[in-house]
């Protein structure tokens, strides 16, 4: 095999090990945007019990701990902004934003899936969003 023949083989597959890295990043994306609309749907129905579903462990005992409540009683003290259609999503390792017309979620990744960390979030000038709910 000559020099030219195996610079483009390596070539070729590196641009397909690039095309896979794309795929899982969307299916990635897709999932954590599935996760985020799921999240909004429920707030939309009041459907509390869907709502603790989708936070992580850690929020959802933060937002216990602070309303002094189980989830879904805690949920009523709560006041998230209707979310809308998702305009981004953003994926960092384990970690994801989704932004939507009326609001930010924050997500991380678990051996189940997609789980809320963070909602209800207003971004800051030059400062940490403002999150209605959050995780320690």
């Amino acid at each position: 095999m000559t020099l030219r023949m195996r610079w483009v083989r390596a070539a070729g597959v590196a641009a397909l090990v690039g095309l896979a890295g794309c795929g899982q990043v969307d299916r990635r994306e897709d999932a954590a945007a599935a996760v985020a609309a799921g999240f909004e749907d429920a707030a939309g129905r009041s459907d509390a019990a869907a709502l603790c579903g989708t936070l992580a462990p850690a929020t959802r005992e933060e937002l216990e701990d602070q309303e002094k409540k189980d989830c879904e009683p805690a949920l009523a003290g709560v006041d998230l902004p209707a979310g809308g259609p998702v305009r981004r999503v953003d994926v960092f390792g384990r970690q994801a934003r989704v932004v939507l017309e009326g609001d930010t979620l924050f997500l991380s990744a678990f051996p189940e899936g997609w789980k809320v960390t963070a909602a209800g979030c207003t971004p800051r000038d030059r400062r940490p969003y403002q999150c209605e709910i959050k995780g320690a």
